[in-house]
This record gives structure tokens, sequence and C-alpha cells, in this order.
């Protein structure tokens, strides 16, 4: 394994296995090792764990530069003090490290409000195998010089090149914070809910939707829909108010509101960490579509019931792989987001819409040798 400890060292590391014509793996700590495909055996493996330094950090301009290996607890750690954060509330947060949470688009609960890595990354340095280090946007909240270049590293798995520097922008933490736990009897009934709480004046920074196995795990085997309210003591007291004629639920806050988020956000990677065979669907829908994507899965599901983002969990990946072929035979967008440790030749991506050829172009033009991550994007590239 190659650890390069400065930029300058992985870009040149890069070039010179480019050179040589050598196949490779680029990772953090490996946290999303069954995230997308499986890498296809490689020559040489580098490590971005020795790029973990913070650059630069302006608490009132509200901006943040850290290397890509950089842990993500620790960068959280870091923006604490001032009571700032990058709210993405990342799967495999524990052990991912910043480079790998922009590299594989990690979201959680608060997209809704605040977005994907998209919306709150300002700038990048990334590494090419000309041996190049390529600037992209800056430290400023309103720059886009240059940032499409940016975008196209995030999601991509470490296909195209290797990312080494991060820039984001930061949000101040609310005031105050409160969450609801609601329950119902049917999907139907919990979905109106949601439509009743998105055309209201609030703004919940999550809406969660779980079906009654996962609702299982958060106390109680119902249609659960999780609501985090955020802003001033008098905002959450209203969200109070308001949310009382939905259902019969819990009001949360503090350690409790915590865990209840935790559980949520770290739900796929408890998930696989017991089932080696296992896997996780990552559909995306209308709100009109919500409630029927949702009954569609007999295990256990989650939904970001604000931008139509469902997760179903499978026991075994043959058997989401079969539910794939099915939804895609329906039209769904879907995609087996994480597989077994063992993914041979499942199908994860049976669908992919017609930007995959747009893809495989912008592939052959940073990597025309097919060297990095080969497979990494859901066995497809």
């Amino acid at each position: 394994m190659l650890a390069p400890s400065t930029a300058e060292e992985l870009a040149e590391t890069l070039r010179r296995l480019a050179l040589h014509e050598c196949t490779m793996t680029l990772e953090g700590r490996g946290s999303k090792r069954r995230m997308g495909g499986a890498i296809r055996p490689a020559d040489e493996t580098v490590s971005l764990a020795r790029l973990d330094h913070l650059l630069q950090y302006e608490p009132r301009d509200l901006t943040i530069s850290v290397e890509a290996g950089m842990p993500w607890r620790d960068l959280m750690a870091r923006l604490e003090g001032n009571r700032q954060m990058v709210p993405l509330d990342p799967p495999f947060a524990e052990s991912a490290t910043v480079g790998g949470v922009v590299a594989a688009n990690c979201s959680g609960p608060r997209r809704r409000l605040h977005g994907s890595a998209r919306d709150l990354v300002i700038g990048m340095r990334f590494a090419t195998l000309e041996g190049k280090l390529v600037d992209s946007g800056g430290m400023v909240v309103k720059n886009v010089a240059g940032l499409d270049m940016a975008k196209l590293m995030i999601g991509s798995f470490g296909t195209l090149a290797a990312i080494a520097v991060v820039n984001f922008k930061l949000l101040p933490q609310p005031a105050a914070e409160r969450s609801f736990l609601l329950a119902f009897d049917t999907a139907a009934e919990a979905v109106a809910a949601c439509a009743r709480i998105g055309s209201g004046a609030l703004e919940p920074a999550a809406l969660d939707l779980l079906n009654p196995r996962a609702g299982a795990l958060v106390g109680k085997p119902a249609w659960m829909l999780a609501v985090r309210a955020a802003g001033n003591r008098a905002a959450v007291d209203r969200y109070e108010r308001e949310l009382a004629g939905l259902g019969s639920g819990v009001a949360l806050e503090g350690e409790q509101q915590s865990r209840l988020w935790r559980h949520i956000e770290e739900f796929s990677p408890q998930f696989l960490a017991e089932r080696p065979d296992g896997a996780v669907v990552r559909v995306s829908c209308t709100l009109k579509e919500l409630a029927a994507a949702m009954e569609r899965f007999a295990g256990p599901a989650a939904a970001r019931a604000g931008s139509g983002v469902c997760y179903g969990y499978f026991e075994h990946g043959a058997d989401a792989a079969a539910w794939l072929a099915e939804a895609a035979g329906r039209g769904s967008k879907a995609v087996m987001e994480s597989g077994p440790e063992n993914r041979g030749e499942l199908e994860m991506w049976p669908a992919p819409g017609g930007d995959l050829e747009l893809m495989r172009r912008v592939k052959q033009m940073f990597d025309p040798s097919n060297l990095l991550n080969r497979g990494r994007l859901y066995q497809r590239i």
C-alpha cells in the first residue's frame, strides 16, 4: 500500500503508476467497501489516510478547508467549539474520511433542508493521473469559478481522480432543536402527514419515514414519521403544537434526540455489519409514489420523505438483485447502493439511464486506460 502524505506526493504517485499502466485502488479508511461496486483486483492500493490536516478555517466567514483523509468525526469535532456544522449526516460517519464522504456523495436526514455535498462543497483540489493538481472553486461561499469540475468528483467513487482537499461552507448550529416520532397505521396516512407538513409554513430539518419493520427498531412496529425541528425556541414550540394534530407520538430532546438520529443515520452500516450477504437498495420517487414504493419492501425500509429517496434492506444480495430487476421493469430509478461482501456478478444498476454514456465519456477523458477503481461505480464504470 502506498500512502502519500501531501497532495503533491499524491499527484506524483498517480503519475508514476499511470506511466507504468498500473491499475489502482483509491481509498481513505476503507469504511465503504460494500458501497458501490466491488473494485476489481488492482496492482497497487493508494491510501489517502495520511492526508488528514486542517488547512484553513475561517469561523467568521463560515468556511473550512481540510485534506481528504481527515476522519469525518474529527471535522465535526473541530467545528463543535464554534457551534458550526456541515450537516451531511453521512452513514459510516464513525470511520469515514472527508474524501470518502464526498466521493460517495453520502448524505442523511438533513439533506431535505441543507442539501447534499454538491450544495455544501465550495471548492476542491484533486490529483489526476497526469500528475496534475487541479483547483476547482475556492474558499468563498458564492464563488462558483471552476466548481463544475469539483462536482464531477462528487459521487464518482474515485473513478476519475483522487480528491486531495475539500472546502466546505459551514452553517451555524440552531439555537434549539426538538424531534418528534409520530405513529400511523398505514403508509398512506404517514405520507399524507408528510404532505401536510411539506405544504405548511414550517421547514423541518429532517423528515424521515420508517416502515413497521424499521419502526420496531425505534420503539414501535408501525409506520413511523421522524420529524427534526430546528430554529429558535418559539419555532420549535410551534412545531409541537402543529404536529399534535397529525398523529400520536412523542417529543424527544437532548440525548434521546441524538440517539434517534444516530440510529437512523447509521442504520445501513449496522445492518450490513451483521449480514455479510446483506444489501441496501436505493430508490428515487416522487411524494405521490412514496407510499407505494415503501410498501414494496418486505424487509426494513426508510425514506427521506422530503426528497423521495427510499432505502430497502435485504438479508441476501440475490433477493435485492431480483427486486431491482422488477423495479427496473416498472421504470423505477433504483440501484443497489451497498451489496454483499462477495458481490460477484450481481446486477447492481439494472437501468442506469441515458446519462451512463456521458459518464463513460467523462471517464475516458480522465482515465483513458481504465486504471482507477475499476468497477467501483456500481460495476458499470
